[in-house]
């Protein structure tokens, strides 16, 4: 199944029974939007070659933010994963979905090798996030590039696929023993979300991480690992980019000046601000507000 959306295209490619692969490439300005039924019996490894893309859970009730070159593999036999993917734009994003018993059936010689595959751990729902390595890169780019009216196109995708399954798993050297304990534990995705609401209200005075694993009552260990898992990022680089795109929103506004949406975002003098800003969009804010009006 092929589909083109102005500048956005997306194929889905089947592989074999309970096996395939989406290929996503959003080239335009615009965020785009898929949503999939997956049952509990695959198995998820979302690639994000290139830009930027968010998976929602649960009614939106937790968000996996897959960064540019980083994967996220996701497995719960205990509940259904559907797809809610928002792919922003500029990004690429390559998936596979594999149900567990033909993913058994390739690496059962593997298994110990594989945390999530042994015995003990087989009814265990296993998380992974990871950055992509040069050789999965080089192969999920081929996928990616795939001529799409080569009659060999399908054939050689699923070559490359079964190269990028060997490459991800080698040795298990992509994978470890943690296994995401947020995916059905209801009550400490909500400590998470609450952290994030006060760090988000508090943007200009944030509390340390301390004083907020006291408030929402988690650990430190959890609250920070938990953030990470949920949001994508830690506490503090998440709440500087939300600062970031925050304040590029004021400036949109063309209510307030430099100096004042800085203070907004909880910069006490304009050159750090200025400076923050620039790391974040390379440009300083004055030029941002210039660019707007050409």
């Amino acid at each position: 199944m092929s589909k083109n959306i102005a500048e956005s295209t997306f194929r889905e490619v089947p592989i074999e029974q309970g096996f395939f692969v989406l290929k996503f490439q959003n080239n335009s300005d615009k965020t785009e939007f898929f949503k999939r039924d997956i049952d509990n019996s695959y198995i998820q490894l979302h690639y994000c070659v290139k830009g930027n893309c968010k998976f929602h859970f649960n009614n939106n009730s937790y968000t996996f933010n897959v960064l540019d070159k980083h994967s996220i593999f996701l497995y719960n036999p205990q509940q259904d994963l559907p797809i809610n993917l928002e792919i922003l734009p500029k990004t690429s994003l390559v998936s596979v979905l594999i149900s567990i018993e033909k993913f058994h059936a390739f690496f059962s010689k593997e298994a110990s090798y594989i945390p999530f595959l042994s015995e003990n751990n087989k009814n265990k729902k296993y998380y992974d996030n990871a950055e992509i390595n040069a050789n999965v890169l080089l192969v999920l780019q081929q996928i990616l590039t795939a001529k799409n009216q080569s009659s060999m196109r399908d054939l050689y995708i699923k070559g490359k696929t079964y190269e990028l399954l060997s490459l991800h798993f080698d040795s298990g050297e992509n994978t470890n023993e943690e296994y995401c304990p947020f995916l059905v534990d209801d009550r400490e995705v909500l400590k998470i979300r609450k952290a994030k609401d006060i760090i988000i209200a508090r943007m200009s005075e944030p509390p340390s991480l301390q004083d907020l694993s006291n408030e929402v009552g988690l650990n430190l260990k959890k609250l920070k690992e938990g953030f990470k898992q949920i949001y994508g990022d830690t506490v503090y680089s998440f709440l500087f980019d939300y600062k970031m795109d925050h304040a590029r929103k004021l400036l949109e506004s063309n209510q307030y000046n430099v100096n004042e949406v800085g203070l907004q975002v909880g910069y006490s003098t304009s050159s750090h601000f200025i400076a923050a800003f620039k790391k974040k969009f390379g440009t300083t804010p004055k030029q941002y507000v210039m660019s707007l009006t050409q």
